[in-house]
């Protein structure tokens, strides 16, 4: 397993923690009065004992798994490691994450492939799925942000295929099994996929569905590859994020912490670290390809200058606003729909029908949410 140096050392701000984690829940549907009452059952960041953060979320996974219900587990697992690993515990929850979903996957028999990417001679595991050497198909590659792993993901794989689509979710550099460290240029892991899987899918025509701080990097990815067709991001820092020291005092502690982890520097530096990773208005300007991109009023990572800023300089942006915090996680189902309709929208040989059954299912989240509030509003 990756994902297992020792984090800044300070541990994590336990109650910050529980309420973070609960967007990541949401995100895998996840029921609340499942994983509520284990968050009380917490009382400490740190080991491996019980009351612990890593065994209670590992003990509610094997309980899970003994039951037959291993996706389920490997999401618990995948919570279990959350933010990042920095001891044996966390190290035990990736190393039961990745092996729930491959047990998984191979069960089901959901056509999930395993693959490996060289990044410049360092390998990179990552999850496939369509893949044909003698049909080729569009490549759609999915990227979590900072604190998602590719398990949280891999689920989609087989839905992507379904979409005349060939597939790929990896993780950041630093993140999960990735042993890469996050770096301004760490853009090159998108072409290093490309690359790799150049002799089973068309990678001429390549579309990114890069979710928060990989957002960033699929941006400075499709300026420089001409491969890259689209972008859709959920919460993408491009600018202000790196460069507003007003606004980094206050950025969640976790957050923080986990850059700091993923760079290799200390958390009190970070910020400088980053500093020249912004993305300038010329480069936004540059960017030559179709960029939906899914925002949030109430974000608490990245700031609202940020997606004006996409207002302003990009040429084909496509702006889902949400009422919400960071990822939009109340707004899950309208999100996906959005976002995959945004990908076909973009490909040129798009077929009709999958567009149709896509926009419907977007039209039905939007309706669904429509009535939850005004259910709610009802029972005040």
């Amino acid at each position: 397993m990756t994902d297992t140096t020792a984090g800044p050392g300070r541990g994590n701000d336990l109650d910050e923690l529980k309420r973070f984690v609960v967007a990541h829940a949401v995100s895998q549907n996840l029921p609340a009065d499942h994983y509520a009452p284990l968050l009380d059952r917490i009382t400490t960041d740190a080991g491996d004992a019980p009351g612990s953060w890593a065994y209670e979320w590992i003990r509610a996974g094997d309980e899970l798994d003994a039951a037959g219900r291993t996706l389920a587990a490997g999401q618990y697992y995948v919570l279990g490691r959350f933010p990042f690993v920095d001891g044996p515990g966390r190290a035990r929850a990736l190393a039961r994450s990745v092996d729930a979903f491959d047990r998984w996957r191979k069960a089901e028999e959901t056509g999930i492939e395993a693959g490996t990417v060289d990044v410049d001679g360092v390998p990179v595991r990552i999850w496939t799925a369509g893949l044909d050497p003698a049909r080729p198909r569009p490549l759609l590659v999915v990227t979590g942000g900072i604190v998602s792993t590719k398990e949280q993901w891999g689920p989609l794989l087989p839905q992507l295929a379904s979409l005349g689509l060939a597939a790929a979710v990896a993780e950041l550099p630093g993140v999960g099994e990735n042993p890469l460290r996050y770096e301004r240029d760490s853009a090159r892991l998108f072409g290093a996929i490309l690359d790799a899987l150049a002799d089973r899918a068309d990678v001429s025509r390549t579309y990114l569905l890069a979710l928060s701080f990989s957002g960033h990097l699929a941006v400075r990815a499709a300026l420089a590859d001409p491969r890259i067709r689209g972008i859709v991001g959920n919460g993408t820092p491009v600018h202000d994020f790196f460069t507003d020291p007003d606004w980094q005092r206050t950025v969640p502690r976790v957050t923080r912490d986990t850059l700091a982890h993923l760079a290799g520097v200390p958390s009190d530096t970070v910020y400088a670290h980053l500093r020249d990773w912004a993305l300038t208005d010329d480069e936004l300007r540059s960017l030559a390809v179709p960029f939906a991109a899914v925002a949030a009023r109430r974000d608490e990572i990245v700031p609202p200058a940020d997606a004006e800023r996409l207002r302003r300089n990009i040429a084909d942006l496509r702006l889902l606003e949400h009422d919400d915090v960071h990822g939009a996680p109340a707004h899950l189902a309208e999100t996906k729909a959005w976002s995959l309709l945004a990908v076909q929208e973009m490909r040129p040989d798009a077929d009709p029908a999958i567009t149709e059954r896509l926009a419907a299912a977007l039209a039905a989240a939007r309706d669904a949410a429509r009535d939850a509030v005004q259910d709610a509003g009802a029972a005040r």
